[in-house]
């Protein structure tokens, strides 16, 4: 019970950071003549026919700035997450302990005699 209750209360809350301009325009019809009395920008100038609109926009252009905020952030926090500022890792590098000696061996008995091997063409 208590894990469908979570689940569901975490699908609201997804769905509702996706879906704040439908909050907004629902809040905006739901408060409609007190928005256009009240909160009006524009009620000093009935002419206009406003009737809230103004403040509709304003609400909605408030949310497209945050969720562009919202962006950027995320991306700075990408970003550093792929590059660490300090490294907490340090590469040593040490001299082997013993160091192994090889014979010296002579070189091949053909490449004592390259004449044998390499001709130039014979011109006919």
């Amino acid at each position: 019970m208590l894990n469908r209750l979570l689940s569901i209360f975490l699908l609201v809350a997804l769905i509702s950071s996706n879906f704040s301009r439908l909050f907004i325009y629902a809040g905006f019809e739901a408060n409609r003549s007190y928005i256009a009395k009240e909160l009006c920008v524009n009620k000093a100038r009935p002419t206009l026919h406003c009737n809230g609109r103004c403040y509709l926009m304003k609400k909605l252009k408030q949310a497209d700035e945050k969720e562009k905020k919202q962006e950027r952030e995320e991306k700075r926090n990408q970003y550093q997450e792929a590059l660490p500022v300090t490294s907490a890792t340090q590469l040593v590098v040490t001299s082997p302990s013993s160091q192994k000696k090889y014979a010296v061996m002579p070189a091949p008995g053909l490449l004592q005699q390259p004449t044998s091997i390499f001709q130039p063409p014979k011109v006919v």
